[in-house]
């Protein structure tokens, strides 16, 4: 838990990068970062260095060397400013981008670039990252989350910031477990991976620190994949300051055709909220995912064609009118591209624009008939459309399905969420105070948890009993059947299937209004007539 003081001082620091030219909030986070991975290189080290003096066998590999001691934190964090940002910025800062064996943040340090603008600066972000006690995973995570909630703009291909509320609860619905492997095919931040590391340490705190199962919790447990530089550096640390040893953040565009590399059936959880902005070109997606929308992939670009123009020397030239080639949305593309990263009998929960739940489009329509029609489809959770303001204002829904490849849909759990605990504008101002617990007027996520958990028996068998069974469509939670569902041609926006009563409201008589309209007429005239008199 942060102090008052530590958030304050990480505003002041917040605002001496911003008036020292570093508006970007991106960026700052990944300052921070750089000097988090530079501290976190001499604590390894040293203990390293107590393990070699209690063994008596030699540290492999040093990360510094005997004619590097001066680059280790601890060695520089007291120098005078002007000295430190000298070491800093010329010597440990290249040494840094040079790593490859120091992890994945490692990795993505070579296109890394110091961006402190001043010795003053960098004196106290240093003074505040060494004043923290970064043995504690929850204060120094909780330190990243801080930084993290800074983040209100999305990124130039849609991607933004998933609110920690949401994912706590898609984490909670999926409840996931120590021996599963679980993805986020466009992480980002990493907040899902880490919420889901957070329930599993909460929820196996005996099992989760024997030696087998802390291995495959730092090594093999989560996988986050994106293609955007800042973020994957900005996503390895915050799996680093929650305790991953060895965070499997990678670069790639996974909806790039990869041929042999492609990721098939390696999942059993995938939780994520992929971009849903814009289209990909046909020519770098991969051919399965196109198939899995009813498309063609060998669709090519038209062929080309010319016009005519006068060049500056009053001659007729054709030049090349460029035409643009096929499409796909990336929302739909992200749905075929979970489906087949999961295992059978993998378990998948997706945020998706309202539009991939009513698209009339032939790849819409595929897509939703692959999921109801040869998966599983288990809930659609309709999400107020203020969740994700300022960023964007677009009406989003959770999607929830398991891959079987033989069908299996049965009936569908709808719910209509109208609150998360935040106000719905631009300000997202909480409803409650922290510590407190909510009404469901101010939040329905506790209701939703309950409720969705229900639908099941502890052993994983359907709970035939759950209340939700017996719910009316005119209710906040109901059940369709799956045959109501392809008969609207697979539609799965809630407003097709809820319905909604309207109370008949009694109006006067047009005589009766007429009446009290004069009546009020008549009003007005005696009182302008005592107004006259008083004149």
């Amino acid at each position: 838990m942060l102090t008052g003081k530590i958030r304050n001082q990480i505003d002041q620091v917040w605002t001496m990068f911003w008036t020292g030219g570093v508006a970007n909030p991106i960026s700052v986070i990944e300052q921070i970062s750089y000097l988090l991975f530079i501290r976190r290189l001499d604590e390894l080290q040293r203990t390293a260095e107590r393990r070699a003096q209690a063994t008596g066998i030699p540290i492999a590999n040093p990360t510094f060397g005997p004619d590097e001691q001066a680059l280790r934190w601890n060695n520089f964090k007291d120098k005078d400013p002007n000295v430190m940002m000298d070491i800093v910025q010329n010597q440990v800062f290249p040494k840094i981008k040079a790593l490859h064996n120091e992890g994945s943040f490692a990795e993505h340090m070579k296109d890394a670039i110091f961006m402190i603008p001043s010795a003053k600066l960098l004196d106290q972000v240093v003074q505040l990252l060494s004043a923290i006690n970064m043995d504690d995973k929850d204060t120094k995570g909780d330190l990243y989350e801080y930084l993290l909630s800074k983040l209100q703009q999305s990124g130039v291909n849609g991607q933004f910031r998933t609110p920690r509320n949401l994912i706590q609860m898609m984490v909670e619905l999926m409840q996931p477990k120590l021996g599963d492997t679980i993805c986020d095919p466009s992480s980002g931040t990493c907040g899902f991976l880490m919420a889901a590391l957070e329930y599993v340490e909460n929820n196996y705190k005996q099992e989760v620190n024997k030696p087998e199962n802390r291995k495959h919790v730092n090594n093999a447990m989560f996988t986050g994949f994106d293609f955007d530089k800042s973020m994957l550096r900005i996503g390895a640390m915050n799996m680093l300051l929650h305790g991953i040893e060895n965070p499997s953040v990678l670069y790639r565009d996974s909806l790039q055709d990869q041929g042999d590399a492609n990721i098939s059936e390696a999942y059993n959880l995938i939780l994520a909220n992929p971009p849903f902005k814009g289209s990909v070109d046909f020519d770098i997606v991969a051919p399965d995912l196109l198939r899995a929308l009813g498309k063609n992939p060998a669709a090519k670009k038209a062929a080309p064609k010319y016009k005519t123009e006068i060049d500056e020397n009053g001659n007729e030239i054709q030049v090349e009118v460029k035409a643009k080639g096929p499409t796909e949305k990336s929302e739909l593309l992200f749905l075929a591209l979970i489906l087949r990263m999961l295992k059978v009998g993998g378990r998948a929960a997706v945020i998706v624009p309202d539009g991939v739940l009513f698209g009339s489009t032939k790849s819409h329509k595929s897509i939703r008939e692959k999921i109801v029609n040869e998966q599983k489809l288990e809930a659609v959770i309709s999400l107020p459309s203020g969740v994700f303001k300022p960023y964007a204002g677009v009406s989003t829904a959770i999607l929830i399905f398991t891959k079987t490849n033989s069908g299996g849909t049965d009936k569908v759990w709808f719910y209509d969420m109208q609150a998360d605990g935040f106000s719905l504008d631009d300000k997202r101002t909480p409803l409650f105070k922290d510590g407190a617990e909510p009404t469901h007027e101010q939040s329905n996520i506790a209701d939703i948890i309950a409720r969705y958990l229900s639908l099941t028996n502890p052993d994983g068998t359907p709970n035939l009993a759950s209340p939700e069974h017996n719910r009316k469509t005119t209710e906040q939670s109901f059940m369709v059947p799956v045959a109501n569902i392809t008969d609207n041609d697979c539609d799965l926006s809630l407003n097709r299937y809820k319905k909604v009563i309207y109370e008949e409201v009694q109006y006067d008589s047009p005589k009766v209004i007429l009446a009290r309209i004069k009546t009020l007429q008549e009003k007005m005239t005696k009182g302008v007539q005592e107004l006259e008199k008083l004149l």
